[in-house]
């Protein structure tokens, strides 16, 4: 059983993300989806510097977020093709609720960028726990829009990245679980080589 709820305990141990195109309604109402949010931002921070937010991309503000994906696709590639901007399409319509995380840096501290970064992906993982939590499911995903200027700045500054679009909803079909690396693969204990 995949996002078990029965213990914290059961949760991370069987949590599992969802496909967003598999996803359906329904989908966390404003009051569970601010739960959420609130949730994703108790993550570790050195520095309480928040080098993180998040934009709700609201349902009735799907079509303006595919105008937007559909023009910085075409900006790039006019000549793109119709599977192309159909599956542009399918991403900004899939699953009940759309939230772009957003990286912002606080360049001026002394806390290094790397551990910022680490931050934000923390948070990000805390959203989709939170969600799962809840008897949602959650998928995190990047892609091209995730590394375009033009998609960038319609949601943030020249400084900031998306970290990802995570994609809230309930399971159309069963969870299956993906490949997993082997615990002796990942998982090791230090031995120092000197004396």
């Amino acid at each position: 059983m995949f996002n078990d709820r029965s213990s914290a305990i059961a949760l991370l141990a069987s949590r599992r993300s969802g496909k967003p195109r598999d996803m359906v309604a329904p989908g966390p109402d404003a009051g569970e989806l601010r739960q959420i949010l609130a949730i994703a931002t108790r993550t570790p921070d050195h520095g309480k510097l928040a080098p993180w937010r998040f934009v709700v991309v609201p349902a009735e503000k799907r079509d303006a977020f595919h105008a937007l994906l559909r023009r910085a696709y075409l900006e790039g590639k006019p000549d793109a093709g119709r599977l192309e901007l159909e599956s542009i399409d399918q991403f900004a319509h899939q699953a009940p609720a759309l939230v772009v995380a957003m990286a912002r840096p606080a360049h001026a501290s002394h806390i290094p960028l790397w551990e910022q970064e680490l931050s934000a992906g923390a948070a990000c993982m805390n959203l989709l726990t939170a969600a799962h939590a809840l008897g949602f499911v959650g998928g995190w995903l990047t892609g091209w829009p995730a590394y375009s200027d033009m998609v960038r700045n319609a949601f943030g500054g020249a400084d900031e990245r998306i970290a990802g679009f995570i994609f809230l909803g309930s399971p159309s079909r069963p969870l299956e679980e993906r490949p997993r690396p082997a615990y002796e693969a990942v998982v090791s204990s230090w031995e120092p080589d000197f004396a």
